[in-house]
């Protein structure tokens, strides 16, 4: 497999911020970060509707964010990979920092 060029990789990484620009999304990769999650499960711990949690995850398997598989009726859903919840905590870290001096030479 061939790395990927620089000009790939930043479509890419937009493409992945854009799935990653919603606020529900972010809280639904939290859960199920902490724990493979079924539907119901993130739609009681979010008080989403269960259509708009199904909407919201669709789009994250789709940008491959998270995986599903079935175990009887159910479809447990976890991470694809840890590195989304190390981007996410990033983020989050960052707009918790106090405001910098915008006079400083960083």
């Amino acid at each position: 497999m061939e790395p990927m060029d620089a000009e790939a990789g930043l479509a890419a990484a937009a493409q992945l911020f854009k799935v990653l620009g919603n606020e529900s999304r972010l809280s639904l990769l939290r859960l199920i970060g902490e724990e493979p999650r079924t539907v119901g499960a993130l739609t009681t711990a979010t008080g989403l509707s269960q259509p708009l949690v199904s909407q919201h995850l669709r789009t994250l398997r789709q940008g491959g964010l998270v995986i599903a598989s079935r175990a009887g009726k159910e479809v447990i859903y976890r991470l694809a990979d840890r590195h989304v919840t190390h981007v996410i905590a990033d983020a989050l870290a960052h707009v918790q920092e106090p405001a910098s001096n915008p006079d400083a030479d960083d």
